[in-house]
């Protein structure tokens, strides 16, 4: 089988604007991902979800990102590649290794998804290949992953056992969370267990209001699925704005990598307990980046309200303290909406990567409504307003 020279290989990549990648590890591909760590922008995601939501973010950066990750994983970007790539109209490249394929001996937990790989792909309607180990063929292949990915589509390389050629990781001094200097600040989650009256609370519509207010017509605001995006866009619909549909629980590293790529912007990510649960590695990804131009603000309000109001397990988590163990260089916990505000303007002030939670109610603003605008239609308009086109 011929073997690709991968340093080639990656600088016809880069050639083509692709420089910036996230993924999950697999041996097949080690070669490939040492090279891009060595040469290119790296985000280390902790599951394959959290990176196709990061590319996704960087592509509304301005970035041409590579998604990489092993076929027994892609199960797990199922619901980005589904319900924010497709329907935003998010593209990027991804590289998928073939563990289990016929004939190749591997592991057991790797057969059944060794037979359905290319038939996951097609059943998510992404445009792929098996990606050869010949220069002049897969030079060909790349320049139509390429031309595809740049006309808006997304395209995947199935990678076969062996088909990258021997790159060492070079060592480079990597970031490094201080915890000792890390500020924790605020209540703990069982404080608010004393507090069982809902009218203690604001709404979140009420704390919406203030983080928009606060944060500014200039800060990307990125909001979570289900009722907090309705809330934002009944406030009213802005250029600056994104509203999440599916995709639970990537909010955070759509922030992460919008953040990374735009040091320039202030992005703010307006969160949910139900949908940061489910994906609460992201936080520890964002703690060891920790892009100082991004906050994340999570609106608790131990429910589920866009489906009935089913509790979420929030009141066992001191999310604040997840935060800071993480690596968020300031940790909240906002006691109402006066020290939300207080906060935010702390932040605004002196960028770090901030952390605030904040106990809300379980009240559900009477008009909130869907968009009208249609998801990629918010896409391509907060991509212009990146570039400064409003």
């Amino acid at each position: 089988m011929l073997m690709i020279n991968t340093p080639q290989f990656g600088g016809a990549l880069k050639n083509e604007g692709f420089d910036f990648f996230s993924g999950v590890p697999c041996s097949y591909l080690k070669y490939f991902i040492n090279y891009a760590l060595n040469e290119c922008d790296y985000v280390m995601a902790a599951n394959e979800g959290d990176a196709a939501a990061v590319c996704a973010g960087a592509y509304m950066g301005g970035r041409l990102p590579v998604f990489i990750c092993q076929n027994s994983g892609l199960a797990n970007a199922v619901s980005p590649l589904t319900s924010l790539n497709y329907i935003f109209r998010i593209p990027f490249l991804g590289f998928v290794s073939l563990r289990g394929a016929s004939g190749c001996p591997d592991e057991p937990q790797h057969e059944l998804m060794g037979e359905i790989t290319g038939g996951l792909l097609d059943l998510m309607k992404i445009n792929w290949d098996y990606l050869s180990g010949e220069e002049t063929l897969w030079r060909k292949q790349l320049l139509n992953a390429a031309e595809t990915v740049k006309s808006g589509e997304t395209y995947f390389f199935v990678v076969k056992k062996n088909t990258f050629g021997e790159v060492k990781l070079k060592e480079k001094n990597r970031p490094a969370a201080n915890l000792s200097k890390n500020i924790l600040i605020g209540q703990t989650g069982a404080d608010y267990e004393e507090n069982k009256d809902e009218t203690l609370y604001a709404s979140r519509i009420e704390a919406i209001k203030t983080i928009a207010g606060r944060c500014g017509p200039e800060t990307v605001l990125i909001a979570a699925t289900g009722m907090t995006g309705r809330e934002l866009y009944d406030l009213g619909d802005r250029a600056n704005n994104f509203y999440m549909v599916g995709s639970m629980g990537c909010a955070g590293s759509i922030g992460l990598g919008l953040a990374l790529c735009r040091p320039e912007r202030k992005i703010a990510v307006i969160d949910g307990d139900g949908a940061l649960l489910m994906r609460m590695g992201s936080m520890a990804t964002a703690g060891y980046y920790s892009p100082g131009n991004m906050l994340h603000v999570l609106l608790d309000n131990r429910s589920h309200a866009s489906t009935g109001g089913q509790f979420t397990v929030s009141p066992s988590v001191n999310f604040a303290a997840a935060a800071h163990s993480c690596g968020y260089k300031r940790s909240i916990t906002a006691e109402n909406i006066e020290s939300l505000a207080k906060r935010i303007e702390e932040w605004k002030r002196s960028p770090e990567l901030t952390f605030i939670h904040l106990r809300i109610s379980e009240s559900v603003a009477a008009e909130a409504g869907r968009p009208a605008i249609k998801p990629f239609e918010v896409k391509e308009r907060l991509m212009k307003f990146l570039s400064g086109g409003f």
